[in-house]
């Protein structure tokens, strides 16, 4: 069991270490977290989206920033895309892959962020939710992993966790790049 929690353990440091190597990867966290905050700033909205787990952290990422982090504020408009009752309603007459563009095409504005979160970067409806969202007017960010799949040139920025293993260790370093753009929006409050 101790072997399975080091070997656990080990490999999130490799994958960490790996992702901080990349300069350019610093540079998009930081550009993402500017964009993020300048459209809060100035009244927009973030729209975060995401399949399982990377749904959970779409979820967490939009009550960090309604509610709170580390510090009081007055709440920030974030929304995940997670109402069961809208998903199951647009898969059923539209089909799975137009679940976060559908209410992405109701809700968002030129100006908001949506922030689309898939490990594999290839996820049918999170790829429409991006298009869409670009038609919009609205500043996309992925975050993903291994190649970073077609979202990589389908989002403004992506931000791409180099790991080729599990998703698990993706998701570990998704959920700091998470933390790290919600301090990024905090600050200039």
């Amino acid at each position: 069991m101790k072997q399975i929690v080091q070997q656990n353990l080990e490999q999130t440091r490799v994958a960490l270490d790996a992702f901080l190597a990349d300069q350019t990867t610093i540079d998009a966290i930081a550009l993402a977290g500017q964009h993020l905050a300048t459209a809060l700033r100035h009244g927009h909205k973030a729209i975060s989206c995401g399949n399982g787990g990377s749904m959970c952290d779409a979820m967490h990422f939009a009550e960090e920033l309604t509610g709170r982090f580390r510090n009081d504020r007055p709440g920030l408009p974030a929304i995940a895309i997670s109402d069961p009752a809208h998903i199951t309603c647009v898969a059923n007459d539209y089909g799975f892959d137009h679940v976060f563009s559908r209410y992405i095409q109701s809700h968002g504005q030129p100006g908001d962020i949506l922030l689309a979160i898939s490990t594999s970067g290839n996820s049918p409806n999170i790829l429409e939710a991006i298009r869409v969202a670009r038609e919009k007017q609205m500043t996309t960010i992925g975050l993903t992993g291994k190649t970073g799949g077609k979202m990589a040139d389908a989002c403004h920025l992506n931000i791409r966790v180099p790991w080729d293993g599990y998703s698990d260790r993706v998701q570990e370093i998704h959920i700091k790049i998470i933390h790290t753009l919600i301090a990024c929006a905090e600050q200039p409050l």
